[in-house]
């Protein structure tokens, strides 16, 4: 008798044990995850290009009301290996519901769409959930909806007749947490920020205006200015100007302070109207 009882308490520790220690293994990684992910994606302007691609693929949602107009978005975005629509929405509403859902680094918004908006829905997804940047699909006939979406954070903006490169460029810098806006874009927004002034001069009072407000920068700066209307990022700015990143976030932080914008595309637009624009890498010139 003595031998079975000593032989199953045991038996039965070595069976409570191997679960005690197995479950806490399995349970705190899938816990702390979402502790570091969450605030490392919280302002997009903090995402590097290591934070946006070393994490694996970029997931992008895209919306329109046009189904036509979206197949042509996911086919060009299927041409990078590197980047992967998770969703589709068919208006504004469903674009913010689908992005609670999926958390995509980027939503690709068309601006006119029913129920909800494409700037509404920028408006609500930036409010609501930061970590996903929002790219703007645009024609030539919305330069009010283009000022408009960009008071409301979306951080890159593309004319939907631009050349398909530019889509991937676009959803590449934003996911990087950087601004991009279509050559065409930053020229139509400044014509149209010039034409709404009074009189004649209007153009070259906005230019004016814009360079005194530069005017206020280190030089340093203005050259951090410069390459955030060329759309770059904070890793390509600081491997650009041969800088630290931490430094490159810190003078955009100034940048953005000096100048009184809330955002790294409002800027952008700053120096397109100042005329700051970055140097061609060194192997271009």
């Amino acid at each position: 008798m003595t031998r079975p009882d000593t032989t199953r308490p045991d038996t039965t520790r070595a069976a409570h044990t191997t679960p005690a220690h197995t479950t806490p293994a399995h349970t705190a990684p899938t816990h702390m995850a979402p502790a570091h992910t969450t605030p490392a994606y919280t302002d997009p302007a903090d995402v590097t290009p290591a934070d946006a691609t070393q994490a694996g693929t970029i997931r992008v949602l895209i919306a329109d009301d046009e189904p036509m107009i979206r197949a042509g978005v996911r086919a060009v975005l299927a041409t990078d290996p590197g980047i992967e629509v998770v969703a589709e929405a068919a208006d504004g509403h469903e674009a913010v519901e689908l992005v609670r859902a999926h958390r995509p680094h980027v939503a690709v918004l068309d601006v006119r769409m029913p129920r909800t908006n494409g700037i509404e829905a920028a408006a609500e997804i930036r409010r609501t959930l930061p970590a996903t940047g929002v790219v703007m699909l645009t024609t030539f006939g919305e330069d009010d909806y283009i000022l408009r979406a960009l008071g409301c954070g979306a951080a890159g903006f593309l004319i939907k007749s631009g050349e398909p490169e530019e889509l991937v460029a676009g959803v590449r810098a934003v996911a990087d947490g950087a601004a991009y806006l279509s050559p065409k874009v930053a020229a139509r927004v400044v014509a149209h920020l010039a034409s709404t002034g009074a009189g004649a001069g209007a153009l070259a009072g906005r230019r004016a205006a814009a360079r005194e407000r530069v005017a206020g920068l280190t030089p340093r700066e203005r050259d951090v200015l410069s390459h955030l209307g060329g759309g770059l990022s904070n890793g390509q700015i600081a491997r650009r100007l041969h800088l630290v990143e931490g430094t490159v976030k810190a003078h955009v932080s100034s940048v953005l302070a000096r100048l009184g914008v809330d955002n790294r595309a409002a800027a952008a637009v700053v120096a397109h109207e100042a005329g700051i624009l970055p140097p061609p890498p060194a192997e271009q010139r």
